[in-house]
């Protein structure tokens, strides 16, 4: 131990004796700004004698440059025991909305269109919202874990809990109007019918779906994601059942996949919530609902906002792309085309969306222990991982090109289609495979807000133009649309990676101890 820090190991045992306090943490509260002058500090002290401990200790060998190899053996471990199971996660609760459509399918053309509808409406105002704002939790719960302040992970997913049912109200009015939206909007009256009653019976998911999010993420990052994809394939196999049972055996039909959607979406939640009440894992981090969640909010708000705007503006634009092919001479073809591609692109891109679950928990964690080096090796890592997974994918969408179409379609001419629209795929998935673990490393750092302005400036300012131009101004068609995206992706990357190349992991470290102090000292002084 430092003379510096005998010293403040001195002073702190003063001020108690004179105060006859026996609490750190109350200290530490009153005490930490001052202390926090002198960068570097290091406070040593017993685990078992402290409730509270300072967190941003920072141990000498972890001041050094370099990295063992024993330490990148066990980062990639990590990441890959993470990323394994939160890739599943992803495709699993993803399969929940296409099973129901699947069923849907079976009860004829109509029925197809509405629900198909009503799927696109309901993630575009209320899905996409929900996930972008629980994803402050990373940045939260992902730094408190790791600075071992494990009772404000509860904290934290209350806090989210109440604002995102809160949220969700007026999302539920939206799609309780989903029917009179569409019209205005200059869709088929018929098909607006019935995306209008589907929407309706779905508006229980979206209460269930804001709690689910903040499950995982409180879940996720404490690293324990095997039982978040246990309950993930029990809801799923479930959800087969039910969906059969509502919609040809009820009489509901549509109604009774929408409701099915509802059910199981509560299903999970209920398997998520008897796991974190029962399960020893969660012991430290759940205590009990708690007043404490109610204060403070606004901290939570401000980073969840554009948590929201950065998820939303990337999801947005593709959906933007489905609306512009229409627009194109031959819309039935074009639209076609571009959905299978986009359906193709959104499965293949659930791997590279749990690697970035699993840098963002890597990241936020050891920047919360006060482990920049590590925090740095994350980055590399998944970076390189990624880098491995777009080429390895994009080979083997190139491969599969002239048959993956017979997918969809027995027409010659969509196959065709489909065949010369998987290299841009195969590019705009290697690009997206970037971005999205960049975006994650960013959601562990908390640095949402820059996020939100580089998608902002990537696809509305750059990558819509761009297809636009490409699409109606060179005459490229559907191609030119998804050359629009690769031109977003682009901007996206370089602004992302230089971002990340430049910070200061040191900086980011401190500034994660900061963040985590001050939620602390919100909770004490209500406590």
């Amino acid at each position: 131990m430092n003379v510096l820090s005998s010293f403040l190991k001195f002073e702190f045992l003063i001020a108690v004796n004179k105060k006859g306090e026996n609490s750190i943490t109350k200290y530490l509260r009153e005490n930490w700004k001052n202390i926090w002058i002198h960068k570097k500090t290091i406070i040593i002290m017993e685990r078992e004698e402290v409730d509270s401990p300072l967190v941003g200790a920072r141990e000498e060998d972890e001041e050094k440059m370099g990295v063992s190899r024993k330490e990148i053996v066990e980062e990639v471990k990590k990441q890959l025991w993470l990323a394994g199971p939160l890739v599943a996660v992803s495709l699993l609760q993803f399969c929940l909305q296409m099973i129901s459509v699947m069923f849907v399918g079976h009860l004829g053309e109509l029925s197809l269109a509405g629900a198909s509808m009503a799927t696109s409406f309901a993630t575009v105002t209320g899905f996409s919202l929900l996930l972008g704002m629980a994803s402050a939790l990373d940045t939260f719960s992902g730094q408190s874990y790791g600075a071992k302040q494990y009772h404000m992970l509860g904290i934290h997913m209350q806090k989210a809990m109440f604002v995102l049912l809160l949220v969700s109200i007026p999302l539920a009015l939206i799609w309780a109007c989903t029917r009179p939206i569409l019209i205005a909007f200059g869709q088929d009256e018929a098909i607006s019918e019935e995306a209008g009653t589907y929407a309706c019976f779905m508006i229980p998911s979206l209460f269930a779906y804001g709690l689910l999010q903040c499950l995982n993420k409180f879940l996720q990052t404490q690293n324990i994601v095997f039982p978040m994809m246990i309950c993930s394939g029990i809801t799923a196999l479930l959800h087969i059942l039910v969906c059969w049972i509502l919609v040809f055996k009820s009489g509901l039909e549509s109604m009774g996949a929408a409701l099915a959607n509802s059910i199981s979406y509560w299903i999970n939640v209920l398997l998520l919530a008897l796991y974190v009440k029962f399960s020893p894992s969660c012991a430290k981090t759940w205590a009990g609902f708690s007043k404490e969640a109610l204060q403070n909010i606004l901290s939570f708000v401000k980073l969840a906002i554009p948590s929201a705007v950065m998820v939303c503006l990337e999801m947005w634009s593709f959906e933007m792309m489905v609306l512009i092919a229409g627009l194109l001479p031959d819309p039935e073809l074009q639209t076609s085309v571009l959905s299978i591609s986009l359906n193709t692109a959104a499965t293949v891109w659930m791997i590279p969306y749990g690697l970035s679950g699993a840098v963002s928990t890597r990241v936020s964690n050891e920047l919360g222990a006060g482990h920049p080096h590590l925090a740095r090796l994350a980055v590399s890592i998944v970076v390189l991982m990624a880098i491995i997974e777009g080429i390895l994918v994009g080979s083997i969408l190139i491969a599969i090109r002239r048959i993956w179409g017979y997918a969809y379609s027995n027409e010659i001419q969509v196959v065709k289609y489909v065949a010369t629209m998987m290299p841009i795929v195969a590019i705009s998935n290697f690009l997206d495979g970037l971005q999205c673990v960049l975006s994650g490393i960013a959601r562990g750092c908390g640095w949402q807000k820059i996020g939100a302005f580089i998608n902002l400036g990537s696809y509305y300012l750059v990558g819509i133009p761009s297809a636009i131009l490409f699409a109606f101004v060179l005459d490229i068609s559907g191609k030119g649309l998804w050359l629009g995206i690769i031109c977003a992706l682009v901007v996206q990357v370089l602004c992302l990676l230089t971002i990340t190349i430049r910070s200061n992991w040191e900086h980011e470290a401190n500034k994660a101890t900061e963040r985590v102090y001050n939620a602390m000292s919100a909770v004490d002084m209500t406590s």
